[in-house]
Formats: structure tokens, C-alpha cells, sequence
């Protein structure tokens, strides 16, 4: 497919796409929601994908929704944000949420609205010390959406996450690293190398034991701790007979590196 909007490759068990509307901060359109869900359809039944990375082009992630899309007309008529929530925004996310391999969302600039929380959904993020995370909807008019409203209170708790939906402030990446909002915040200079190195150690992971983990800590939340306990003794089960568990000892005893197949 010849994608206009965003930018897809895969090499090394890395897949790569990049948001490519730099000239709008790579803000949403109905093409781009297109294009991100024909490759995330596409990733997800691609056994040679071990991790995907997520980031913007040029001096920003993403600035959310273009909202050149949903002007308000002179005449008054009201435009139906649930519709393109329905349509585009959840479908989004719970496609992210849902790929079995990690997701390394790398920002790389401002994330802000929906940006800040699609940035949320990926299973690790690494910014850029000059990113920053902005939950600018206040300012619109609007709740946080993007599932804004369900993870800012589960990684911040809900005075932090009260403050930033209700106040609209800019976070600076440094902080949220500090908050826990985010997995870390490295200096401009370190970032591409640190993206790079960071998607190399997920995909030479053991693939099992990376999706079973990003699975079992996501259900964690519906279960007791006894619930919870059954799952992990399950799961060992079932990793315990793997290829990549036998070679994970053997190499650990041997004193050398690994070398996982994904079995």
C-alpha cells in the first residue's frame, strides 16, 4: 500500500511507524486513522514482527486531532465527536492495546490530546527530554479521550491526574519520568540511539515470555491476587516447557547470552 501519511517499515523483528504529517505535527486526519489501522491490522498477524515502535516526523509526536477536520459551521450545526470516537479514536487504541508483541512508543516532541494518549496506550514510552505531554482538551472544551480518563488515573493516581485534564498544563518529559507516567526521558542527543537499542533488546527477547508478561500484567487489574496467582502458575506451566525457557538456563549457566527462537 503507497501510504501518504505515515511512514511503515519492518526490519530485525522491528517494526517502524512513524506519523508523517510534520507540517501539522503529525495531527490525525481521516487518511492517517486510515493508513495506521490497515498497518496495526497487518502487524498483528505478522509472525516476523517481535516489537513495533511508534513515533512522529520532524519536531513533534503528535498534536492529536487536526482540527481542520471538525470546524464548527457558521450556521451553529454541531459536529459529533462521538461519532469519530466510535469510528476512529477506540477502534485505535484498542488495536495498540490488543498487539501481542510490545509497542515502544518513542516521542520525540509534544504529545498533546489525543497524541498524549496514544503516546499512554503503548506498553513502554521513551521521550525526548525536549517532549512534553499536554492533555490540552480543557482548552477545547472537551474530557480527555483516547482513553485519557482511564489511564492517567492508573499511572499518575487521581490528584495528578485531575490536575493535567482539568488544568491542561504541559508536562515536560523529565517529570512524567519522574511521576511514572512514562518508562524514561533521555537527553535529545541519546535519543535515536536509545529508541534503536531499546527495540533491539524487545525483539531479542523471548517472544512467548514478552507477550504472556504484557498479557498478564494487562488482566491483573480484573483479577484478585488468588486469580492472579492461578494465571502466573499457568503461565510458568506453559513457559516451562518452552524452547526459549531450556536455552535461557543453559545459557545462564553457561555464563553466556542467550539465544531465543521465540519457541
Amino acid at each position: 500500500m503507497n501510504y501518504q501519511t505515515i511512514l511503515y517499515n519492518v526490519a530485525g523483528g522491528v517494526a517502524r511507524l512513524t506519523l508523517n504529517r510534520p507540517e501539522r505535527l503529525n495531527s490525525f486526519n481521516a487518511q492517517m486513522h486510515a493508513e495506521v489501522r490497515h498497518v496495526l491490522g497487518s502487524i498483528e498477524s505478522d509472525s516476523t514482527v517481535r516489537v513495533v515502535v511508534l513515533t512522529g516526523a520532524g519536531r513533534g509526536f503528535c498534536a492529536g486531532q487536526d482540527l481542520a477536520e471538525r470546524t464548527v459551521s457558521a450556521q451553529g450545526e454541531a459536529v459529533d465527536l462521538g461519532a469519530s470516537i466510535e469510528r476512529d479514536y477506540k477502534p485505535l487504541i484498542l488495536m495498540l492495546r490488543r498487539l501481542p508483541m510490545p509497542v515502544l512508543c518513542a516521542v520525540n516532541g509534544v504529545a498533546a490530546g489525543a497524541g498524549a494518549n496514544i503516546a499512554l496506550a503503548c506498553d513502554l514510552v521513551l521521550a525526548s527530554r525536549s517532549a512534553s505531554f499536554v492533555q490540552a482538551f480543557v482548552r477545547v472544551g472537551l474530557v480527555p479521550d483516547c482513553g485519557g480518563t482511564w489511564f492517567l488515573p492508573r499511572l499518575l493516581g487521581p490528584a495528578r491526574a485531575l490536575g493535567l485534564a482539568l488544568l491542561g498544563e504541559r508536562l515536560p518529559a523529565s517529570q512524567a519520568a519522574e511521576w511514572g507516567m512514562i518508562w524514561r526521558c533521555v537527553d535529545d542527543d541519546d535519543f535515536p540511539a536509545e529508541v534503536d537499542s531499546l527495540a533491539a533488546q524487545l525483539a531479542e527477547a523471548p517472544a512467548q515470555a514478552v507477550r504472556h508478561i504484557k498479557r498478564a500484567l494487562a488482566d491483573s487489574w480484573h483479577h484478585t491476587l488468588a486469580e492472579q496467582l492461578d494465571v502466573e502458575r499457568d503461565l510458568q506451566r506453559e513457559l516451562g516447557a518452552s524452547a526459549d525457557y531450556a536455552e535461557g538456563v543453559a545459557a545462564f549457566i553457561a555464563k553466556r547470552e542467550p539465544r531465543f527462537i521465540g519457541q
